[in-house]
């Protein structure tokens, strides 16, 4: 199969590409516009590989998709391309609308064109995956957690131009029949991701001598996923899930954010000792918190387990130290991209 994935230089979606050519005989076209927080470095293993094609594509330009998929005919979509971090929705909501609204459009629209231009088989092997968040839902108590069934209750910028992508898909899957899954994830980390989200802010900062921030009072509580894990359930749900079926992808470790900031400090602590013989925690400094900040989100994922087979292979304890490592191995790289980051889109 030929497989368009959008977003594919972002952190999910690298993985996932890496996984695919690395694990299956499928080709990927990896349609990007390379913002910000795209990586090529990330996808070198499999850069040189035959099955394997760059569009540097923006999901806004309705022409360019139309092109491409007339050039590229894939047999699917896995779509991954957005602007993703909440506090860039809080200071700058326009892109977000832009990209994940009004691009899902576009994509949607070029998609329906080209699936209803297909054959009869053709037709039958297409779909359309869109890989949404676990943030659509909104926030949770103390107990409980997100099914499938959850009502949306969307409470950033960012989670609400998500929902609203969510909402497109779903109803040019029911107004115009094309073939959709969709998944919703919890918080992933490992390596490669852009320094701007938790795990490799703190690891960074604390290196560099710099504060530790944490909103509030450091109790908000989020579950996390290996992005590895993650991108084998994207494709377990991708090449398994009936045609209109959602999935809920989580990594059964939910953590207040002081906890995992802690326990990121002990581990560089073992591993990369600072010179001054003083722990990391030190660094730590609570902050302002974000308006609107969700405090518990929490994924129930017994669906997929119980219907597809998939279950998350990495133990938080193990994949943590294993991005610990890997962060500690590429500073430069996150150092340079860092750098080269302008805070715009």
């Amino acid at each position: 199969m030929n497989i368009l994935i959008t977003g594919g230089a972002g952190f999910i979606g690298s993985a996932l590409i890496r996984q695919l050519l690395s694990e299956t005989e499928h080709a990927v076209i990896n349609l990007d516009c390379l913002t910000y927080a795209a990586s090529l470095d990330a996808l070198a293993p499999v850069a040189h590989s035959p099955r394997y094609r760059l569009e540097q594509v923006d999901i806004r330009d309705g022409a360019a998709l139309a092109r491409v998929f007339r050039e590229q005919r894939p047999d699917g979509v896995i779509h991954l391309a957005a602007e993703s971090h909440v506090d860039r929705s809080i200071r700058g909501p326009g892109a977000f609308i832009q990209t994940n609204l009004v691009g899902t459009y576009q994509l949607l629209e070029a998609a329906l064109a080209y699936w209803q231009g297909l054959d009869a088989e053709r037709r039958a092997r297409f779909r359309f995956h869109q890989v949404s968040t676990d943030e659509v839902y909104g926030s949770l108590d103390e107990s409980g957690s997100f099914s499938e069934t959850t009502a949306y209750a969307p409470n950033s910028p960012y989670s609400a131009s998500k929902a609203g992508a969510d909402h497109l898909v779903r109803a040019w899957h029911h107004t115009y029949r094309l073939p959709v899954v969709m998944s919703h994830c919890s918080n992933n980390y490992g390596p490669s991701q852009f320094p701007e989200k938790l795990i490799p802010l703190m690891l960074l900062n604390a290196l560099d001598g710099k504060p530790l921030p944490i909103y509030g009072d450091g109790g908000h509580v989020r579950d996390w996923l290996h992005v590895e894990d993650h991108a084998r359930a994207l494709w377990t749900v991708y090449s398994r899930a009936e045609n209109g079926a959602r999935y809920n992808i989580g990594g059964g470790n939910e953590w207040r954010n002081l906890d995992l900031v802690q326990r990121l400090c002990t581990l560089l602590d073992e591993l990369r000792p600072d010179p001054s013989g003083a722990p990391y925690q030190r660094l730590i400094r609570f902050v302002e918190d974000r308006p609107g900040h969700d405090r518990r989100y929490a994924i129930d994922a017994s669906k997929i387990e119980r219907e597809l087979g998939w279950r998350p292979q990495e133990s938080f304890e193990t994949g943590l130290r294993k991005t610990v490592h890997w962060y500690l191995e590429h500073l430069d790289w996150c150092r340079a991209l860092r750098q080269g980051d302008t805070g715009r889109r």
